[in-house]
């Protein structure tokens, strides 16, 4: 038996991707129900600033009306999985009469070992 089959040799890869952002709007804009800036107002402000970049996602919450979101990340995660993460987090610190705007960073990581020759 050759020294080359006794032996295998490895390597481990750590590849971390993560979104490209352009300025100036960040990721997300949390709407209280009361807030002095309605859904509409955000979403044609976003519009302006960053043309279909954003999507304004209405929902059902006792304090919160809606929540404006970066397009990007629902292609990275799935929407419902942010939302419920969102709302989790915000619920806890939004009155009625906020606008939250938060920074959202997926960072996609692998790690794979390849043999080598």
């Amino acid at each position: 038996m050759s020294d080359r089959n006794r032996y295998s040799r490895k390597a481990a890869l750590s590849l971390r991707i993560s979104e490209f952002e352009v300025p100036p709007m960040q990721d997300l804009l949390i709407v209280g129900r009361k807030a002095p800036i309605g859904p509409e107002a955000v979403r044609r402000m976003a519009e302006a600033l960053s043309p279909e970049q954003f999507s304004l996602i209405k929902i059902d919450h006792p304090r919160i009306e809606a929540v404006l979101m970066r397009n990007s990340l629902m292609q990275m995660l799935d929407k419902d999985v942010l939302m419920n993460i969102i709302l989790e987090e915000a619920q806890n610190m939004i009155s009625d009469s906020m606008v939250l705007r938060s920074e959202l960073k997926i960072a996609i990581s692998v790690e794979r070992e390849v043999d080598l020759p």
